[in-house]
């Protein structure tokens, strides 16, 4: 099974791709999806965006794409305006693939992958440097945090107990 992990953002989308085989974890490629300056009109960048997601799906067609949730500060509305363009751009391009979308809260990739759901950038990268045997710290963090959630909905769907809650979460 192919997993998409994908960290969403407007300027920078970080992207990771494992392969699941028995009980190994495989990395098949990360990198980051750039949409330009910031200064560019939107749909501008929200179709770089579009375009390089399609692009990824059509090279590895995976059969889900994780992505974290979308989250907002009580300081920074337009942030979470902003990531809602890129998550729907996201999962249009998904959508349009024939592949499944599967959304997890930052807390609950966080704890997952470093056990604490407050864990930093660094704490992430060395988890999934850990947990993908890699040589060296990936980066840019966003590329981390793309492969942590990955990895993260693999782990939902492998694990029955834990399968079993989110179901009935997903029905209430």
């Amino acid at each position: 099974m192919k997993i998409l992990g994908i960290d969403p953002g407007l300027n920078t989308t970080g992207y990771g791709v494992i392969e699941v085989s028995g009980g190994d974890v495989l990395l098949l490629e990360g990198g980051v999806i750039r949409t330009g300056s910031a200064d560019a009109p939107l749909e501008i960048r929200l179709s770089r965006l579009y375009d390089g997601v399609t692009e990824v799906l059509a090279q590895f067609s995976p059969q889900a794409l994780a992505i974290e949730e979308l989250y907002s500060h009580y300081e920074r509305p337009t942030t979470a305006i902003l990531m809602g363009h890129a998550r729907g751009v996201i999962c249009l391009a998904a959508a349009q693939s024939g592949v499944r979308v599967f959304s997890y809260a930052s807390t609950e990739i966080k704890s997952a992958l470093a056990g604490d759901g407050r864990a930093s950038k660094e704490q992430m990268q060395r988890a999934i440097e850990a947990r993908l045997r890699l040589k060296e710290l990936p980066s840019p963090h966003d590329v981390a945090d793309a492969l942590a959630i990955a990895i993260c909905h693999h782990q939902r769907v492998s694990s029955p107990i834990i399968a079993a809650v989110g179901a009935k979460r997903r029905r209430e």
